[in-house]
């Protein structure tokens, strides 16, 4: 724990967390799936988590506070996030694969710094900065702008999925997208460069070159951090794991996994 956790540490609040587990057991390291800001859980046991099991890796989806069914945090801070994380995954029954999404990407980037993870992927990371806001902020003025006072940021469903994905199914899922603390929001008007993960764990990162919400060079430059180069799935948007070619991208992580276990 932290200095500054010793002295104010986060509140306790009760954790979501889903799980899906490989028939026949096996050894392989776990996966804990943290969604990004405004997603529970649901967004990875809507098609990820399953497949994920069917893989042969055990796999878990948590909501971070305030989010999904978790407890209320509406005072919630990165910190607070970074704690709930780490403490999930050393709650499992191995060392674990964490694969955060968009803000969460964040979370498990700072998570890895504390936490010896088995391997780590950044999904469509946001690592904030002032470019990240004004970009939003050019594609969704309407939405966006409420977010630099404190509001609510709404992203509309053409920045979170492709063409290719039912617009019911779509506007279903944008639907069920969270208010964020204003304090967690806030942070990211700033970029964040996390510490070096504990142990130099292979990371990979994951995205689309046609994601509304994180630009091309954001995903080059949080790939160059980690010394390796991003997975790009074209035609995609910001959820590669609700959009209509959901398979592609958790099968490739499935797939490098195999590799680097």
């Amino acid at each position: 724990m932290r200095s500054d956790e010793w002295a104010d540490p986060p509140k306790p609040v009760h954790r979501e967390v889903l799980d899906a587990q490989p028939s026949g057991g096996g050894t392989a390291a776990p996966v804990l799936f943290v969604p990004g800001y405004g997603h529970g859980a649901w967004a990875f046991a809507q098609h990820w988590l399953e497949h994920t099991a069917e893989r042969g890796f055990p796999a878990y989806a948590m909501s971070l506070r305030g989010h999904g069914g978790s407890g209320p945090a509406p005072q919630a801070r990165l910190r607070d996030y970074v704690h709930d994380v780490t403490q999930v995954a050393a709650s499992l029954p191995r060392q674990a694969v964490l694969v955060g999404h968009g803000a969460g990407a964040l979370v498990v980037a700072m998570a890895m710094a504390r936490y010896p993870v088995r391997a780590g992927v950044l999904l469509a990371p946001v690592f904030g900065g002032v470019g990240t806001a004004f970009g939003l902020l050019g594609r969704n003025p309407v939405g966006t702008l409420p977010g630099l006072f404190g509001g609510r940021v709404s992203l509309r469903r053409e920045q979170l999925f492709s063409r290719a994905l039912a617009g019911n199914q779509a506007q279903a899922y944008a639907q069920r997208l969270q208010r964020i603390p204003g304090g967690a929001q806030r942070q990211l008007i700033r970029r964040r460069q996390p510490e070096a993960p504990v142990g130099s764990p292979p990371v990979l990162v994951v995205g689309s070159p046609h994601d509304r919400v994180v630009s091309g060079s954001a995903l080059e430059w949080v790939a160059r951090r980690y010394g390796g180069s991003p997975l790009l799935f074209p035609g995609m948007g910001h959820d590669l794991m609700l959009d209509a070619r959901w398979q592609e991208p958790i099968d490739a992580i499935a797939d490098w996994l195999e590799k680097v276990r």
